[in-house]
C-alpha cells in the first residue's frame, strides 16, 4: 500500500498527488489536520529515515515554536514536536514497499519504484 501523508492545502503536496494521479498510482492520502498521526506511525517512519530528515526547520511552524523547544533536539525531543506540530513535519511524505521519500519532485518520484 502506497501512502501519501501531508495537508491537502500544501502547494508541495497537491504537486505530488496529481504527480501520482497522473501516472495511474493507486495510494491512500492521509491528512495530517483531519486524520491525525500517533507516534507509532512516527517511529516507523524514524526505522527508515532519520529524524533530522522529517522535522522542516524551515517551516514557519518551527520559527513560532519557544526557543526552548528548539535547542537541544534529539530523537525523542523530536518526535514530542512532530506530534503536537504535525505542520513541522517536511511534506509530502511517501511511504511505498517499506521505503520513505520526503518531500516532492517529478524527477525523484519519477525515479521510484511502486
Amino acid at each position: 500500500m502506497i501512502i501519501l501523508y501531508g495537508i491537502p492545502n500544501c502547494d508541495t503536496v497537491r504537486k505530488a498527488r496529481h504527480w501520482l494521479n497522473g501516472n495511474n498510482i493507486d495510494y491512500q492520502f492521509h491528512n495530517f489536520k483531519k486524520d491525525g498521526l500517533e507516534q507509532q506511525t512516527i517511529e516507523q517512519w524514524l526505522k527508515l529515515t532519520p529524524w533530522e530528515a522529517l522535522l522542516n526547520k524551515r517551516s514557519m511552524t518551527w520559527r513560532k515554536l519557544p526557543d526552548e523547544n528548539k535547542t537541544d533536539i534529539d530523537q525523542e525531543k523530536a518526535i514530542s514536536i512532530m506530534l503536537a506540530n504535525t505542520s513541522i513535519i517536511k511534506r509530502p511524505l511517501l511511504v511505498y514497499n517499506g521505503k520513505i521519500c520526503v518531500g516532492f519532485s517529478n524527477k525523484a518520484y519519477s525515479q521510484l519504484t511502486f
